[in-house]
């Protein structure tokens, strides 16, 4: 592009800012009493033990808050590891799973050969590719809208997935993740497991048994923590030493002090991460269920929310339809997919009430 091509107010950025197609994060509505299905919130609140224990490490003046974190955020590292039973040096910690993927995508991507994605999944992902001007090959899911981990048998730069998968919320059990490993021994691997706690076993096991294993986790989704914004990367000590040299070279305090705090406490309180998890689950099969009571089109979800199709309505006219009644549901615009409808499960009376509003409407 010429000078006298660029718009006046792009004249000062770089080619790169001006060719960047950035993430579009879901809609995060200013209206009040909306009922807010589209960005795969918890339905529930976190641990009371998060409320007090943020609460205490604030004081009772906050003066603690002129001092800088822990920059390792050693306590949180420490519950976090022996929650999974593995070592402090196997766990990294970010500020929310985006940040930790992009430094992944920093220590393991830069590479000769092109990195391997499926074609529908998190939409972070080719922005850290553009972002960082890492080549990414986009391997189709099949008819069925699975990941076939044979199709990854090709030379490569790394691998990255979401596990289950999003938008679709469909899960590769651990055997194929094994596959997948023993496919690509020369390749980092890197299962982003953002819904894994919702009915899928996590490859955090597999970890001592693959060196070129990376696995992301977060706390936004099945702690109900998405406000705390925590990201939890979990591989062999080679593995985290690398994203530690890329976070000491970009922030070394990415974690603040009531982040920690609320982390360490919701990791404590292990009976309410269970019970919660399970009446998500319990929650997403009964609105699975009436849902295709309706005639909908359902895809097996392992994830906090359901990716639905109807085979007789328009996915955007129903979208506006929920929408005129104070329900955001998400919608892509797709190729293949801007017929499905992505719907996190919210409370019982949420759910109702998205599925009276779509008897309504159809």
């Amino acid at each position: 592009m010429s000078s006298v091509d660029i718009p006046m107010k792009q004249r000062l950025w770089s080619p790169l800012v001006r060719d960047l197609v950035p993430y579009v994060p879901g809609e995060q509505p200013k209206i009040n009493n909306l009922i807010k299905l589209n960005t795969n919130e918890s339905p529930f609140p976190p641990s009371p033990k998060v409320r007090e224990a943020v609460i205490s490490a604030l004081g009772s003046d906050g003066d603690i808050l002129r001092l800088y974190p822990d920059p390792d955020a050693s306590s949180l590292k420490q519950v976090i590891a022996t929650y999974h039973g593995l070592a402090t040096n196997q766990v990294f910690l970010g500020n929310g799973s985006d940040e930790v993927l992009a430094h992944i995508y920093t220590a393991f991507f830069k590479q000769s050969l092109p990195i391997l994605s499926p074609d529908i999944s998190y939409s972070f992902y080719p922005v850290y590719s553009q972002l960082y001007a890492v080549e990414t090959v986009q391997i189709p899911l099949n008819a069925d809208f699975r990941i076939d981990v044979n199709d990854y048998k090709i030379p490569n730069g790394g691998v990255i997935l979401a596990n289950p998968n999003a938008p679709t919320g469909v899960l590769l059990t651990l055997d194929q993740i094994r596959q997948l490993l023993s496919n690509n021994p020369e390749s980092v691997v890197v299962i982003d497991e953002a819904y894994i706690d919702f009915g899928g076993q996590s490859a955090i096991t597999l970890i001592n048994e693959f060196d070129n294993l990376v696995v992301c986790h977060t706390v936004s989704k099945s702690r109900a923590l998405a406000g705390l914004r925590i990201g939890v990367v979990f591989g062999q000590a080679h593995l985290i030493e690398a994203l530690e040299r890329v976070k000491n070279s970009f922030n070394s305090y990415p974690l603040d002090r009531l982040a920690i705090a609320g982390g360490v406490a919701s990791f404590e309180d292990d009976t309410y991460f269970q019970s919660t998890c399970q009446a998500l689950i319990d929650l997403r099969e009964d609105l699975v269920s009436k849902l295709q009571g309706l005639g909908f089109d359902v895809l097996p979800s392992h994830a906090n929310f359901i990716f639905a199709r109807h085979p007789q309505y328009e996915a955007v006219t129903l979208a506006k339809g929920l929408r005129e009644s104070g329900i955001i549901v998400r919608h892509f615009a797709k190729p293949r997919i801007d017929q499905f409808l992505r719907i996190t499960i919210g409370t019982a009376e949420q759910n109702q009430a998205l599925v009276s509003r779509l008897q309504e409407i159809l």
